[in-house]
């Protein structure tokens, strides 16, 4: 059998199915009542319909009617909810199986898959729909909680931070960390006025990516210190944003690429730079453009894959698994509640 996924599953194509693999992935060992976590207490009930009218662009009403699927009472304490209850999927209209196919279209795809190819194949009613699905998606891929440092025991204690700059910024620093005004490359190279994006990959592991206003010093050092063991030996090139942050660590290893120097023994950050490099190679070939406000979560959906990417052991099947237990407890709604 094999551990890749079969898209002539049923879990694909079959509302019932989809809905007892998800299931059985956040219930292994049956319902738990999500209000008071009461085992044994479930009992299968019928949902009543639901009608909802609403005005249409053009001035017409459109009226459409649904029942809630999987609907489970608690015996303990009367509360009433399903599988989708406290995730990513709650108040969601999108047929589970069409949730499935697309988490594991975008786990299998090595730089992404834009929300105009997800609405073409799976036959949303608009972009929009496929849009916020793959953000929500991007929500159930981040880490949450308690998160072990970089550079650790195992991990041959060697991490490469680096950064890298990309896309357009709405509102331009017009100023270097070094007081100077950034000069435009007619290359379109350096950070003239692009966002910053700051990596802490751990050789052969783990990788840590964030979006900051200004990959200046200061980011820098709090971003490496959360984030990296003192025992591990930091690589990075001849920036200067890691000079100081070095000395707290075993070692602090450069390579200097002005010097046309890349390795030195195995001193480099190449693993760092691959990360980057497939990150643009999607940004700028599959997505094109990204909004600086949404930049975190394409960000996490490439720290997803490599962290779970064929090398350590994951396939295209055990990637979507992890994405979609990765649902529970998470919430995103596209317009935000105002502040009272």
């Amino acid at each position: 059998m094999t551990r890749n996924a079969d898209l002539q599953n049923p879990i694909f194509t079959d509302e019932d199915a989809a809905w007892a693999h998800y299931e059985s992935l956040r219930w292994p060992e049956g319902p738990v009542c999500v209000k008071c976590g009461a085992l044994d207490a479930a009992t299968r009930i019928e949902a009543k319909p639901v009608t909802r009218t609403r005005k249409l662009k053009d001035g017409t009403t459109k009226t459409v009617t649904w029942k809630r699927r999987g609907v489970i009472k608690c015996k303990a304490c009367g509360e009433q909810y399903t599988a989708t209850t406290g995730t990513i999927f709650e108040s969601s209209h999108i047929p589970m199986h069409k949730w499935l196919m697309a988490t594991h279209l975008i786990c299998a795809s090595k730089k992404g898959m834009s929300a105009a190819q997800l609405h073409r194949m799976l036959g949303f009613g608009s972009y929009r729909t496929a849009w916020f699905m793959l953000h929500r998606i991007r929500e159930a891929m981040a880490e949450r909680g308690s998160v072990q440092k970089l550079g650790g025991e195992g991990s041959g204690g060697i991490v490469e931070a680096d950064e890298t700059y990309y896309g357009k910024v709405e509102n331009p620093t017009e100023y270097t960390t070094k007081g100077h005004k950034f000069r435009r490359s007619k290359r379109g190279k350096g950070p003239s006025n692009k966002m910053a994006v700051v990596a802490l990959v751990e050789r052969g592991g783990k990788a840590r990516v964030f979006h900051v206003a200004t990959a200046n010093r200061v980011n820098v050092e709090r971003i490496v210190r959360e984030n990296v063991e003192k025992e591990a030996r930091l690589h990075t090139d001849e920036s200067r944003l890691y000079g100081r942050i070095g000395h707290e660590f075993k070692t602090h290893e450069r390579v200097h690429h002005y010097k046309g120097e890349y390795v030195r023994d195995d001193v480099h950050n190449n693993t760092a730079e691959g990360f980057f490099g497939i990150f643009k190679r999607g940004m700028y070939g599959v997505y094109h453009h990204c909004n600086e406000r949404y930049l975190h979560r394409y960000l996490t959906e490439y720290e997803f894959r490599f962290n779970t990417r064929t090398k350590l052991g994951f396939n295209d099947k055990e990637r979507a698994t992890l994405a979609l237990k990765g649902a529970e407890g998470k919430r995103l709604t596209l317009h935000q509640p105002r502040n009272a």
